[in-house]
């Protein structure tokens, strides 16, 4: 509604930025470790409470161990020979962010859809809080459509927007004209 101001920025607001270069090595170690394909021993960086907060396809994950059980199990038996590549990386006291995107190839059942030995991205964006040298939490979006749409698979059933950026379907306004 036009005018409202809610709080902003809460979880940062009270930041220690003397915590950034140990916040950058925490994480620059931890992208290290998951190219190494590691799980047992990924406690190393993350706390034993981690949460994983991920969008709707991910889940949420509650503690290290539903993070390797739920999440890092699944997917690298999903996609094999994987890489995942930060574009970008953000740092400030104890929060850190990155986008990229992870080169995988989908060697076994991901979503229902069994393995097509296809070479695909998976686009991504994370979010992290470190807290005594450990990630405690991790804001996740993973573009799980435009992974299942590399797999042949539409999650849209042909009405994504996409189709307003092709010139396909005019895109509607708030005030009912079009165009």
């Amino acid at each position: 509604m036009k005018g409202t101001r809610p709080e902003q920025a809460t979880l940062s607001r009270e930041t220690d930025m003397s915590k950034t270069d140990e916040t950058r090595a925490v994480i620059e170690a931890m992208v290290d470790g998951l190219n190494d394909h590691r799980i047992a021993d990924i406690g190393e960086f993350f706390s034993d409470s981690f949460r994983w907060m991920g969008n709707a396809g991910c889940g949420t994950k509650s503690g290290l161990t539903e993070f390797q059980k739920n999440w890092q199990k699944p997917f690298q038996a999903a996609f094999s020979d994987k890489v995942c590549v930060d574009e970008a990386r953000l740092f400030m006291g104890e929060w850190a962010a990155a986008f990229g995107r992870q080169e995988a190839t989908h060697s076994g059942c991901f979503m229902g859809i069994e393995a097509t030995g296809k070479r695909i991205e998976i686009r991504y964006m994370d979010f992290w809080k470190v807290e005594d040298g450990k990630i405690s939490d991790n804001w996740v979006m993973v573009d799980f459509p435009h992974v299942l749409a590399q797999l042949g698979h539409d999650v849209f059933g042909g009405e994504g927007w996409e189709a307003y950026d092709r010139g396909a379907r005019q895109a509607p306004s708030p005030d009912g004209k079009d165009g």
